[in-house]
């Protein structure tokens, strides 16, 4: 029997009144609602079915059957994002080239969704994953969508794309003996073969693509480009094709020139900056992601056990921390979109909100860091119609601090207040 349209009507009206039967009344003392614009004093988020229905000026008394949640003396801001995660470890060095070799691929899943939990209840609702192996990421954000487990919202780069010898080849540093047992599918030389390995990557999952212009530090290859222009041309163009954008790892400074004249959408680490290249970078709208966190974790592990990495990459890893936040000094000035990343899981995951204090330490003001993190984020992601701001028919990710962010980002450390889609995480 097919439905009158008036029956059709009283459907969705009964449908929309059950979604706002039970909808939830937060009291913010101050919102930073859209990060770059002016506070708001007192308001009220009314939030129901995972969504903010509206910002109300004052304290809007909940009504009957609502949930109210005091946070009249909290700072409330929009979910953090974080657009440089390794989800799936918390180890590096020798510690995790044994984990690899030891653990098996079950164990790794639950130690990815711990990872995820850690960076949730640090007020990061929504991360960008750029790469694993083994699917462990793409598996816990189809989870997360079901429902079947509480995590980020992720955006997933399936496993990261380099040629043979580059930096996500990872029989390097290992024995002959071991390479066999080293998957090579997301390895590509020459163009053709670089298109086969974006669409291998979006045919498992892959909501974004990442690939290496450049050796790394993690893997000992150093900082020479390890790849040609038709390579990475091929690249960014077959994953833009399919609607997908492109991070691209790159240290040396003609690894990122090449990235940036391929259309690389973001330049992950891009720790030789030179004006040039911002110039280049602000032209072209190619976000700059700086990861400046890294050196916290080698500084932390190599604190705990100074033979926690080998030679050569204890070598490059001094490097690294002596040149970090040199070129967000020069990007920032010259007008390049900054995206907030951290490269959790080199540095420590649930530990995101360090890279705030760097960004300001080399020369961003902390209204600037936060919209990296939120505004700029969203919009380098894709997913600035859902999140990155507090405004009605965005999703509940809200979260709430002490004190005053604006004038001191280290605030932003201690989370007294998480939602993610509408889901209390942590306290008030």
């Amino acid at each position: 029997m097919k439905f009158s349209a008036f029956a059709l009507a009283a459907t969705t009206l009964l449908t929309s009144t059950a979604a706002l039967a039970a909808p939830t009344y937060i009291h913010a003392g101050r919102v930073i609602a859209v990060p770059g614009q002016a506070p708001r004093g007192a308001t009220t988020i009314v939030v129901d079915a995972g969504k903010i229905v509206s910002l109300q000026d004052g304290y809007v008394p909940a009504p009957e059957g609502a949930t109210a949640i005091d946070l009249k003396d909290k700072t409330v801001l929009p979910g953090l994002i974080d657009s440089h995660t390794h989800l799936a470890s918390d180890r590096a060095g020798n510690e995790g080239i044994v984990a690899m070799v030891t653990e098996g691929m079950p164990l790794h899943a639950m130690e990815t969704y711990w990872n995820g939990m850690k960076t949730l209840r640090a007020g990061f609702t929504t991360v960008r994953n750029l790469g694993d192996e083994g699917g462990k990421v793409l598996a816990l954000k189809e989870a997360i969508k079901r429902g079947w487990v509480q995590g980020p919202r992720i955006i997933d780069a399936g496993e990261s794309i380099s040629t043979t010898g580059g930096h996500m080849d990872g029989r390097v540093g290992l024995a002959d003996e071991m390479h066999g047992m080293i998957g090579t599918e997301n390895l590509c030389d020459g163009a053709d073969d670089c298109r086969r390995a974006v669409r291998r990557q979006i045919g498992r999952g892959a909501d974004v693509i990442k690939f290496a212009t450049t050796g790394g530090v993690n893997s000992g290859t150093g900082l020479a480009t390890r790849m040609v222009e038709d390579e990475a041309k091929a690249l960014v163009e077959t994953a833009h094709a399919y609607g997908r954008k492109v991070a691209v790892h790159a240290h040396g400074l003609d690894g990122i020139k090449l990235a940036v004249r391929a259309g690389a959408d973001s330049i992950e680490h891009g720790t030789t900056i030179d004006e040039e290249t911002a110039k280049m970078m602000a032209k072209a709208g190619t976000y700059y992601v700086p990861t400046l966190s890294t050196v916290n974790g080698y500084l932390e592990r190599l604190a705990a056990n100074p033979n926690a990495y080998p030679p050569a990459i204890k070598a490059q890893i001094d490097w690294r921390i002596g040149i970090t936040g040199k070129s967000l000094q020069i990007a920032y000035p010259l007008g390049v979109k900054i995206a907030y990343g951290t490269d959790a899981g080199v540095s420590k995951h649930g530990r995101n909100a360090d890279e705030f204090e760097l960004l300001v330490k080399f020369g961003m003001p902390p209204a600037e860091a936060i919209k990296a993190a939120t505004v700029n984020a969203a919009a380098l992601l894709g997913v600035d119609k859902e999140t990155g701001t507090l405004e009605a028919g965005k999703a509940a990710d809200i979260i709430a601090v002490s004190g005053d962010p604006l004038a001191d980002v280290k605030t932003l450390k201690t989370m007294k207040f998480v939602m993610a889609r509408g889901e209390v995480i942590v306290g008030p």
